[in-house]
């Protein structure tokens, strides 16, 4: 059992697909999935699918590997602190990109992109 002062991976929660056409993939997503995104902006669409995000990020680019996955954490700065203080390299810092929604990346010490997000939108803060 995790102490409570010591943050941990509440699961994974989100992957982000590449979408440099974002009004075309939103409008393809809606249809697939039958209902539409519940965050909608110009720099950033997600879709709550089930409990897990897929969200559509405008400014990522295919031929840079075209998803990225999120795990929950209910204190984004407690976790990727621990996670920087073991050996990750900040690839982007916290950033709230609205609607309570709380993100950061790095890497991990084999160089794999792992996201962090604490979004409140999903039960649990996370």
């Amino acid at each position: 059992m995790t102490p409570p002062n010591q943050p941990h991976l509440l699961g994974l929660r989100t992957v982000v697909y590449a979408a440099p056409d974002l009004d075309a993939l939103k409008a393809f997503y809606t249809s697939l999935l039958g209902f539409g995104p519940y965050f909608d902006q110009p720099f950033y669409v997600g879709f709550n699918v089930g409990g897990y995000e897929l969200g559509l990020d405008p400014d990522a680019s295919p031929a840079q590997g075209s998803t990225i996955t999120y795990w929950g954490v209910t204190n984004i700065d407690a976790a990727y602190t621990r996670a920087l203080s073991l050996g990750a390299t900040e690839k982007s810092p916290i950033n709230d990109v609205g609607d309570g929604i709380r993100v950061a990346t790095a890497l991990d010490p084999a160089g794999n992109e792992i996201g962090l997000i604490e979004n409140p939108h999903f039960g649990g803060g996370n």
